[in-house]
This record gives C-alpha cells, structure tokens and sequence, in this order.
C-alpha cells in the first residue's frame, strides 16, 4: 500500500505508475504477451502458445512486442488505480464500513476507472501481439485513429470493466481479509498491528491467486479487440461468451 497521507494524496499518482512500469518492464510484459496469445488462440495449450510466440514472432524480442503501448497502459493505469482505491478506500473507511468491505468497494470502483485508459492501450498489444501482419504500435494507432477516431480504440470496454472491477474487487477485499485473519491469529486481533513483510507478502499472494476467478472477462476482451482488429462483425460480451462456449465449451 502507498504511504498513508490524506485522501487522494497525488503521490498515489506516482507510486501507482512507478510500481506498474517496473512490473511491466520486467516479467510483467512477457506473460502478458503469452496470455493474449492464448486468449485469442483457445486451442492452444500453454507451451503451444509459448512456443508460437517465439517461432512466429521472431524470438525472444516477440514477448516485449507492444511494450511501449504497455508502459503507457502501466503508467496511467496504476496511476488511476492506486490514487482512486486510496482515495474511495478512506472513505469508506472513515464512514465506519469495515477493511474488507471497504476493500471490495475501493478495488472495483479503481477498476473501473482503469477502464479508460487500458482501453486504448490494451487493444494496441492485442493488435500487435495477435495480428497477422506484422506492424508497429505506432503504425497501428495512426491506422485506428485515421479509420475510426477515438471510439476505436475501445473495443472490448464492457469486458475491460467487469474485468477489471471484478479483479480488483477481489485482490483488495481478499487480501485485506487475509491481512485481518492475520492479525487476529498473529496479533492479538490489534486492527492496527504492523503486519511483517512475510504477512504482507503472503496476503498479496493469496488476494491475488484468489482473484484469478474472473478470467472469462479477460478472454472475453482479448477476443473482442482481436476481432475488432480483423474487421470482423462486432459482437456484444454475452455474444462472445456464447461462442467461446460453443465453440471450446466452459
């Protein structure tokens, strides 16, 4: 969590988008390009994916492709992420509403502001990562804007959304839950106790793994801005869902 300052305090904004870039710059942008990949091709196992990524892409620089659309992505969005979950998060807080509640409250409402700006930035990587020919972040934006203007670059919104609200909804409510149970198993149940960084860490973990729940949305985006990108007749998100199961099943 940031340091504690007042509500909306703006270095919220620059923790946000510092943890974000260094995640994505790292481990974070690889598996996300393994991920679309498997998100748009569902017939693929997971090394057959992995594996097509490097053979087809030209290796291993085909897990960083679209990464300049993703600093962009992390930045803004974990700027608007941290900055509205502490902000919604204090709040609830100081109304009397409990950690975990308010931690559900606080990680689907940051979600959902996340939307507007990992809609753009994430159909650029899905653009990029999944296309059949091969271009740059650049090009394909120039290629959207002059096409269509701002409105396509949100294919795939409503998904975005749900996913995000329902992910962070979870991640913050759980973990928070974890961090509660700790406390009252390791701290004498003092709602104010320090948690160790082991405790720390292992609420994240277990808020996170928790959370992995809602991957349908995030399929369900990828095939939408995947098939946004191709031309292809635009489907609703409850469309998607019904072809992905009709086609792959659950």
């Amino acid at each position: 969590m940031a340091p504690q300052g007042k509500p909306g305090d703006w270095r919220d904004l620059v923790n946000g988008a510092v943890l974000q870039c260094v995640e994505a710059a790292t481990l974070g942008m690889p598996f996300e390009v393994w991920k679309t990949r498997m998100g748009r091709f569902t017939h693929e196992s997971t090394f057959t994916a992995f594996r097509n990524v490097y053979l087809e892409g030209g290796g291993v620089y085909a897990f960083w492709r679209g990464t300049s659309a993703k600093m962009v992505e992390s930045a803004s969005k974990g700027a608007v992420l941290l900055y509205s979950k502490e902000l919604i998060l204090n709040s609830m807080e100081a109304a009397g509403f409990s950690n975990t509640v308010s931690g559900f409250v606080a990680g689907a409402g940051a979600g959902v502001c996340q939307t507007t700006v990992m809609g753009p930035c994430t159909f650029l990587v899905t653009a990029v990562v999944t296309g059949k020919e091969k271009t740059s972040v650049t090009a394909k934006a120039v290629e959207v804007w002059k096409a269509q203007g701002i409105k396509g670059f949100y294919p795939g919104g409503t998904a975005i959304a749900f996913r995000q609200a329902t992910n962070w909804a979870s991640r913050q409510g759980l973990t928070e839950w974890v961090r509660g149970m700790l406390r009252r198993r390791n701290h004498g149940g003092d709602p104010s106790a320090k948690l160790t960084v082991g405790e720390e860490v292992t609420s994240g973990i277990l808020g996170g793994a928790l959370s992995a729940w809602n991957q349908p949305f995030e399929v369900a985006r990828i095939q939408m801005q995947a098939a946004a990108n191709e031309g292809k007749p635009k489907q609703n998100m409850l469309q998607v869902f019904q072809s992905i199961v009709k086609q792959q099943g659950v």
